[in-house]
């Protein structure tokens, strides 16, 4: 039975695991961005090899170095208890290193001394994050043994810029005692202490290190770097009066977080959430410009747009892809990403867009004035739309997309010579404002030139008809327009209602 007790402290079961199935891969994207895993081997103190892992974005400017957050596993863990770190720090430009300790995961060494000799490992560990010129400031994340493992490497290098400790235990000895109670070790309390100073002795021997040296609360004191504390309520293996009593005595910045929760359960969001506030404060990770993250940034000049979690990426693909089309008068319709010889801005596109539109949208706004001309006077002409033509000619010009019927209202204003006049106005507005509308509201794929043939068949179209497509298609293509506009620029501030002089 003690020599249960004593490989429980110092040879618990060993994580056994495949670094290609339980890591993250070589390769991987998160939350939009790559990143890259480089397996590292480093030799501590004892001569032991420690397999190390560390994450760090695939591409990032050489000239810029990244603050690095070194995470230390808990008795009988590995590396791979780091994926949830990696999940949370790197989007926020903080790369992560994690270890296999010493006697733990794919390490050499046969014991553990729950954060003994395994501060040396960490000292291997920063030194060799010194010495890459990459990385500018390190951060300790520790878990259960982790933690007094960051804590008993702190009180020793002030450096640090910050450290997280969750669940770390106060001192080893009382931390034994309490675990006899919590298994319920039916034995009178001075056997227990014979048997502890027993497995002292054979520890001592065999895993070189006291410990009754292993007392947080002694480096407490001694340690002034900015500390986040967490434990779990209900944790009945490390206590949450452990966390408290180093809480108590420690000397730096402090700040601790109790959540719902066991030893070993999983920890809620909010406390990922501030832990990331945490080290996003003491690390300053720099804003770093990511390169093109869409297809839409790396084969179009965009000018001020930016593509955002917002905006939907095709929808606006296509939209780009419809103006080229139109400028090129290219007749390919495939959803492939288009690779285009020179980069265009979106501002370019419209202008010529525009050239090649005007002469058909003039002979619409014609086709539709002469129209008005043969109508006179006609009451049932104007009958559809309330109010007259002179309150009517603000509207005509708007371009906002809640105006459902400013697409038609140009070629249904009643009288002769107002008409004309109005339509004369209208067509001079449209050209500046609409122009380009036009071309959006259209299908996107291209926009089908009209022949000699189709504008003679349009001529011969009766009066009432060629209304009646003006009114019904037109409010189609706007509410096209609105709802692709919506969709893709969120976030822009909405056109303000325009007036002709």
């Amino acid at each position: 039975m003690i020599e249960q007790f004593i490989n429980f402290v110092i040879r618990p079961p060993r994580a056994e695991y495949n670094p290609d199935q339980y890591l993250w891969e070589p390769e991987f994207t998160l939350a939009g961005r790559k990143f890259k895993r480089q397996d590292i081997e480093l030799t501590n103190g004892r001569g032991h090899i420690l397999r190390c892992s560390h994450y760090v974005p695939a591409t990032h400017p050489e000239d810029t170095p990244l603050p690095c957050v070194i995470y230390c596993h808990g008795n009988s863990g590995c590396r791979a208890d780091a994926n949830e770190a990696a999940v949370i720090l790197l989007p926020s430009n903080i790369t992560v290193f994690t270890l296999d300790f010493s006697g733990s995961g794919l390490s050499d060494g046969d014991y553990v001394s729950l954060g003994w000799h395994e501060k040396d490992d960490l000292k291997a560990v920063v030194s060799f994050l010194r010495s890459n010129k990459q990385i500018s400031c390190i951060g300790l994340w520790g878990r259960s043994m982790g933690a007094v493992t960051s804590l008993l490497y702190g009180a020793e290098d002030p450096s640090i810029a910050g450290m997280v400790l969750d669940s770390a235990f106060s001192n080893l000895f009382n931390l034994m005692m309490e675990l006899v109670d919590v298994y319920k070790i039916r034995l009178p309390k001075f056997t227990i202490k014979i048997a502890v100073q027993y497995m002292r002795h054979v520890i001592q021997k065999r895993a070189k290190f006291d410990i009754m040296d292993l007392n947080a609360v002694q480096f407490a004191p001694k340690t002034f770097i900015p500390a986040l504390f967490g434990h779990a309520a209900d944790d009945v293996f490390i206590q949450p009066h452990h966390s408290d009593l180093i809480y108590n005595s420690y000397a730096g910045d402090k700040n601790i977080i109790k959540f719902e929760g066991d030893h070993n359960s999983p920890r809620p969001q909010f406390y990922y959430d501030s832990v990331s506030i945490f080290f996003y404060n003491v690390l300053h990770p720099p804003q770093i410009s990511s390169s093109p993250s869409s297809r839409l940034e790396k084969y179009y000049d965009l000018g001020g747009l930016k593509v955002g979690a917002g905006m939907d990426e095709s929808l606006l693909y296509e939209i780009i892809a419809g103006l080229r089309s139109v400028s090129s008068d290219a007749a390919s319709s495939s959803s492939a990403p288009f690779l285009p010889k020179d980069t265009k801005s979106v501002a370019e596109l419209l202008s010529e867009s525009e050239a090649l539109t005007q002469t058909e949208l003039g002979a619409n706004l014609l086709d539709e004035s002469k129209f008005i001309i043969e109508a006179g006077g006609n009451d049932d002409v104007c009958s559809h739309f309330p109010g007259k033509a002179k309150g009517l000619n603000d509207e005509c010009c708007s371009y906002t997309s809640s105006n459902r019927e400013s697409w038609g209202r140009c070629s249904s204003l009643g009288g002769v010579s107002e008409e004309e006049s109005s339509s004369a106005e209208c067509a001079r507005s449209n050209s500046r404002h609409q122009m380009a509308l036009k071309v959006l509201a259209t299908p996107l794929r291209r926009i089908q030139r009209r022949s000699s043939s189709d504008a003679s068949k349009e001529k011969n179209k009766k009066p009432k008809s060629s209304r009646k497509g003006g009114k019904n298609e037109k409010p189609e293509k706007s509410e096209s327009l609105s709802q692709r506009l919506r969709h893709c620029f969120l976030g822009r501030s909405n056109h303000k209602r325009q007036r002709s002089t």
